[in-house]
């Protein structure tokens, strides 16, 4: 069994921890090539004293000079920047790519991988949601894997034929009528429009089923996340819209589900830990231990659903719109969607807020052409965030 070279890109986000969690149980199958972070220096070092990557790479020169003195010693080479990223994570050694940096910023790492045809474990839903179209094409152009590491689409993954497992067989030719993703309704769930208007930051980032970094806490609580899973898995399946539902499950139990045309409905089931799609893409096509405790059944008892409500939940509504409209409507959205958030988590505007900001810029920029290019998305992106940035502004004041 050869040994599989992994580089982590954001190795101190949640996803970055669990991620290194499963790889440590299993030192006869993964090293740690590559470890990065933005502004986390000490919980960066303490990473890297425990597994000696051959690089780490951080978001600043001062930061990477700090890292550098706490590293003193070890045979660990620092950098800092977009380009580090992208070195990392194209670099002939690595057989694996965690792409796990929240927002935009792994967009450009993230493609770098793909062309250079590198397994990716992709948990940076914004690199499909920005250019889905461009990021899909280097992948095919270059033959690189993309194994979903969101809990929805490892689902749906799972539940697929094995010949339909990739991009470029029709899951059509499988049989597949539709794809659920399962939605857990947030910490709101119950919450009428009136009552959302009050709640504060760390009400939103109060998941009743999932630890979480702030950012997709507040996602999920206005249910944009899973808007950005829809559009994530139109590029992931090649499925349209209209054959992509979402289906609220408070439990959080059924991950998600394959429904075939006759009849059959295929679900993944397991305890909400992240550590088992990333150790199910780690060790793909076989299976090794997780570490994620076994589901006890006679425990959950109880597996319920409901319809969305889009009324209350706007942010679901407006990302099938933005994957409807095509061209750079997504990116739009998503660049919007952080702008508001970070607003939000700063306390400059209130919770519903964040979706009539995200409107608006949507209906300012109508029309935009598709990211055929990396530099077109981050213009686009840029273009965007201006325009919510004004917008919180004038919200807030």
């Amino acid at each position: 069994m050869s040994v599989q070279h992994i580089t982590v890109l954001g190795a101190t986000g949640s996803v970055g921890a669990s991620t290194l969690d499963v790889v440590a149980r299993h030192p006869d199958r993964y090293r740690v090539f590559a470890l990065t972070a933005n502004q986390r220096v000490d919980e960066l070092a303490a990473l890297c004293r425990r597994f000696v990557p051959a690089h780490a790479v951080l978001g600043t020169a001062a930061d990477a000079a700090r890292l550098r003195e706490l590293l003193a010693g070890l045979p660990v080479e620092i950098s800092h920047g977009q380009q580090a990223l992208a070195d990392v994570a194209s670099a002939d050694p690595v057989d694996a790519v965690m792409a796990a940096i929240v927002g935009a910023a792994g967009l450009a790492p993230t493609l770098a991988a793909a062309r250079r045809g590198k397994r990716i474990l992709l948990a940076n839903k914004e690199s499909l949601v920005m250019a889905g179209e461009l990021f899909m094409a280097a992948c095919r152009e270059a033959g690189a894997v993309v194994l979903p590491i969101d809990s929805e689409h490892n689902a749906v993954f799972q539940c697929l034929p094995p010949a339909a497992q990739s991009r470029q067989a029709a899951l059509a030719a499988g049989g597949v009528r539709r794809i659920l993703l399962t939605a857990s309704g947030g910490p709101f769930r119950r919450l009428t429009l009136d009552q959302m208007r009050a709640v504060s930051p760390d009400d939103a980032c109060a998941h009743p089923n999932w630890r979480m970094g702030r950012k997709i806490s507040v996602d999920s609580a206005t249910m944009m996340n899973k808007g950005l899973e829809v559009i994530e898995a139109h590029h992931l399946f090649g499925l349209p819209s209209q054959r992509l539902e979402v289906v609220v499950h408070p439990q959080s139990v059924i991950h998600s589900l394959v429904e075939y045309l006759d009849g059959s409905m295929l679900a993944q089931l397991g305890n909400p830990d992240m550590r088992t799609p990333i150790a199910h893409a780690l060790a793909y096509p076989e299976r090794v231990d997780s570490g994620v405790a076994p589901l006890d059944l006679f425990r959950v008892a109880q597996l319920d659903f409901e319809p969305p409500d889009t009324r209350r939940f706007p942010s679901l509504r407006l990302a099938r719109e933005a994957l409807d409209a095509g061209g750079g409507a997504a990116c739009v959205l998503n660049a919007a969607n952080e702008i508001a958030v970070a607003a939000f988590l700063d306390r400059r505007i209130g919770f519903t807020q964040i979706a009539d900001l995200v409107e608006h810029v949507m209906q300012s920029l109508a029309g935009a052409p598709g990211c055929a290019s990396i530099d077109a998305a981050i213009a686009l992106d840029a273009e965007a965030r201006s325009l919510a940035g004004q917008g919180v502004v004038a919200r807030a004041a």
